[in-house]
């Protein structure tokens, strides 16, 4: 099964789907709501990561409930869709940005499954290539980017900005981790469709805005939807992938 766990502007997946049903999953982090979909002949997961009605804001959202969910009902790759600022001036608002790596400056969230117990998992390459090879022939993205996930709620400083980029981050959010790392930990295939809806603090001209981020979203809104149900028409579900094997020679 194919899992989309999406941000602002996705709910609408929903209405492309030949059938939808909704269903309650219990796991041992707290119940998760999710719509099981018919597309194409295959079976999605959609879980909307800030609920249906957009109420849970970054740093409060159950991570480990929702990749259990979905590994618990059998998905295997998963796509996630993130909104971001970019700090790299050739990802300009409104490109699709498929990332390659992270910086995980995030500060109180629960970032493992393995809490007694000890497992390193390895993120070499935290995103799946399978997932992003997909996603490349779907639509109009760049590929390859360092994304910077913060706490939240609050948006950067211009100085944490100035940081991130002589790290060498080019996208900034506050939802891509640790729900990466977990998928990970589950041996799921995970990759992320970022979707840039300004550029970050100090590098914009103007002062940060949610609206911003709506109205930037809800242009490419269309755009977003169609690369989704293209990827869920090229992905095979079926076929092994090294992220399944994550855990071999992780630990005890």
């Amino acid at each position: 099964m194919i899992g989309i766990i999406g941000g602002t502007g996705v709910y609408e997946i929903t209405e492309y789907a030949d059938s939808c049903t909704d269903q309650v999953v219990e796991t041992h982090y707290g119940e998760v709501e999710v719509s099981i979909l018919e597309m194409f002949s295959k079976k999605v997961a959609f879980i909307p990561r800030h609920a249906k009605s957009h109420s849970i804001p970054p740093h409060k959202i159950n991570y480990r409930a929702n990749i259990e969910a979905l590994k618990k009902i059998g998905v295997t790759q998963i796509i996630a869709t993130n909104s971001v600022g970019s700090m790299n001036e050739n990802m300009p608002p409104g490109s699709f940005v498929i990332p390659d790596d992270f910086l995980d400056f995030t500060q109180n969230r629960d970032k493992t499954f393995f809490e007694n117990k000890v497992v390193h998992v390895d993120v070499t390459e935290p995103y799946c290539p399978t997932l992003r090879d997909i996603l490349a022939k779907s639509g109009d993205v760049i590929l390859g980017g360092t994304y910077v996930c913060t706490e939240g709620p609050r948006f950067e400083t211009p100085a944490e900005i100035r940081m991130f980029k002589m790290l060498g981050g080019d996208l900034v959010g506050m939802t891509g981790l640790p729900e990466v790392t977990l998928a990970r930990e589950r041996e799921i295939c995970y990759n992320s469709i970022c979707i840039v809806s300004n550029f970050a603090a100090g590098i914009s001209e103007h002062d940060l805005t949610i609206d911003e981020v709506l109205e930037i979203v809800a242009q490419k809104k269309g755009d977003l939807l169609e690369l989704i149900t293209n990827f869920i028409k090229n992905a095979d579900d079926s076929q092994d992938c090294e992220c399944h094997h994550a855990l071999d020679g992780a630990g005890r």
